[in-house]
């Protein structure tokens, strides 16, 4: 399990035991995302309200590389191959970094009009999907070669999330299959839409206060949401 705060560190803990097992020192201000490599070497990657992304080898003592912003960074993830990484934040777009040159982007997608809460890569690793304060998500092709249809790689914009005056950072998340995504809203809602049509297909009842984040479970029905309510709720799509 991976946690990170407002006390500057990120957190590796071991599931089963329920024990910490290792500490992500180094940021200057409140970590707002962390998201570990889906394969390969065991990186974590974070992002700091101290315009930096930070991305760190579990299995060694310090950050292995840093990359400064001239904005706070709200979101992070890698690609499927942990490769890149992607990186949104108040600038209100998103921008991918190869971590074998970091030194400069290799694109950024620009699209949103406020601030990037959350971002998730696909099942397949072919696209990404950003959630910002704008009340709206988005999904990207971010395949190394791209369509002239879309040279933005914009494919599809889904609207019906709400961001309150809260300005909470809400995350999103796609479905096992990569054929439904959902969110988040301070609508108190669970909102799940169809990737191909931008159908929105459910909104989940039950919480009493934002919903902060969801995960789809990987062979069932169910979508799982934590709120500003304190809660955590499992709800069957």
């Amino acid at each position: 399990i991976f946690s990170c705060g407002a006390d500057k560190v990120g957190m590796v803990w071991d599931a089963e035991a329920g024990e910490r097992i290792k500490k992500l020192s180094g940021h200057e201000s409140f970590v707002n995302s962390i998201r570990p490599a889906r394969r390969g070497e065991q990186l974590v990657v974070t992002g700091s309200d101290d315009c930096t992304a930070r991305v760190w080898d579990v299995r060694a003592r310090g950050w292995a590389s840093k990359l400064e912003f001239k904005y706070q960074v709200t979101a992070v993830t890698f690609s499927d191959n942990a490769s890149q990484i992607f990186c949104g934040g108040i600038d209100n777009s998103i921008h991918c970094f190869d971590l074998r040159n970091d030194s400069k982007p290799v694109y950024s997608l620009v699209g949103h009009a406020n601030t990037i809460t959350g971002v998730a890569v696909s099942p397949d690793g072919s696209h990404l999907l950003s959630n910002a304060m704008d009340n709206s998500l988005r999904i990207w092709d971010i395949r190394p070669f791209v369509s002239q249809r879309t040279p933005d790689r914009c494919t599809k914009v889904l609207q019906g999330v709400t961001h309150g005056m809260e300005h909470l950072l809400l995350r999103c998340s796609w479905s096992p299959d990569g054929k439904s995504v959902a969110s988040g809203s301070s609508s108190r809602m669970v909102l799940v839409w169809d990737v191909f049509t931008g159908a929105l297909l459910h909104q989940l009842p039950g919480h009493k206060g934002t919903v902060m984040d969801i995960a789809f479970h990987p062979k069932q029905p169910i979508i799982a949401s934590a709120s500003t309510d304190k809660t955590v709720f499992l709800g069957e799509i």
